[in-house]
């Protein structure tokens, strides 16, 4: 009953009604089309620096041509795309919520991913595959919703083939926790279940994995929000005034994000410059038999 009252906030918290048309809507609206997956960059990353830590994710798994990835808590299906534009694999994505999983089909067909990419609706703590399936597992920002993340680590080893990867950049808790609310992940405490980094990797190595990669990257992150408020004062200038109006008719995270979207980014980033919160890297082997 717990883990169901879990999904019934979870599910209320990210979903946005008629995500899918909003999406095409807000497109039209801005004079764009959706014809390649780097169209959607704006709104699709939905993680702390976006495209950049998933190609650096991508890279610190070595992920390869040809593997079977699960993406898990996929979202509408960013990470995922790039995974097979730019690395060639071949994505299996894991999401909650309907709308996402709409959402992230309809962008995956635009972008003519359709044969490499497919988001399927289901719960990640319930995994419904065959052992020894995947090549590798990779999630980014989301297993901050799940409350019994071994019997998540535990699931995963099972769908990995021996010597395939569990990457993961996730968000952990500072050593001033807990953090401001609400962020994007919760609105308040109840959904929220940050693991102190060490905790995570222990969490992890009992669960049978051998570590590869750990990363604590907060530093990135910090200086990614840094940017990104220049670049918005700088916005102000009259020399860049015409490229500013354009960036901003770029469909957004708020799509995602809600009303709120302002309020959440703010949050994290004072969670992230007062160590409330902290974001990792980390790289996992499932051992070979």
């Amino acid at each position: 009953m717990k883990i169901k009252n879990n999904q019934t906030l979870i599910t209320a918290h990210y979903r946005q009604t008629d995500l899918e048309s909003n999406i095409r809507s807000a497109f039209e609206k801005a004079g764009q089309q959706i014809k390649d997956y780097t169209d959607t960059e704006s709104l699709d990353e939905f993680h702390i620096r976006g495209r950049a830590a998933t190609r650096e994710l991508a890279r610190l798994g070595d992920l390869q041509k040809g593997m079977h990835v699960l993406d898990i808590g996929c979202g509408v299906g960013g990470p995922a795309r790039m995974l097979a534009a730019e690395f060639g694999c071949v994505v299996t994505g894991v999401e909650l919520v309907e709308e996402y999983c709409e959402a992230g089909n309809m962008i995956t067909q635009q972008t003519g991913l359709s044969h490499m990419v497919k988001i399927k609706q289901g719960d990640m703590t319930e995994l419904v595959f065959d052992d020894q399936m995947f090549d590798a597992v990779w999630t980014l920002h989301t297993i901050m919703n799940i409350e019994d993340k071994v019997k998540l680590f535990d699931s995963i080893f099972c769908v990995l083939k021996p010597g395939g990867v569990f990457a993961l950049y996730e968000i952990c808790a500072g050593v001033n926790s807990p953090p401001y609310f609400p962020v994007p992940w919760a609105g308040d405490a109840s959904m929220s279940f940050l693991f102190k980094p060490d905790a995570l990797r222990l969490s992890l190595n009992q669960s049978g994995f051998k570590e590869l990669q750990w990363r604590d990257v907060s530093h990135k992150a910090i200086k990614w929000f840094q940017s990104i408020a220049k670049k918005r004062a700088a916005s102000m200038k009259q020399s860049e005034y015409i490229e500013s109006r354009k960036k901003r008719s770029r469909p957004g995270i708020s799509l995602l994000l809600g009303s709120t979207a302002a309020e959440k980014s703010k949050n994290v980033f004072r969670n992230l410059t007062e160590d409330r919160i902290r974001t990792i890297f980390g790289v996992f082997q499932k051992p070979y038999e």
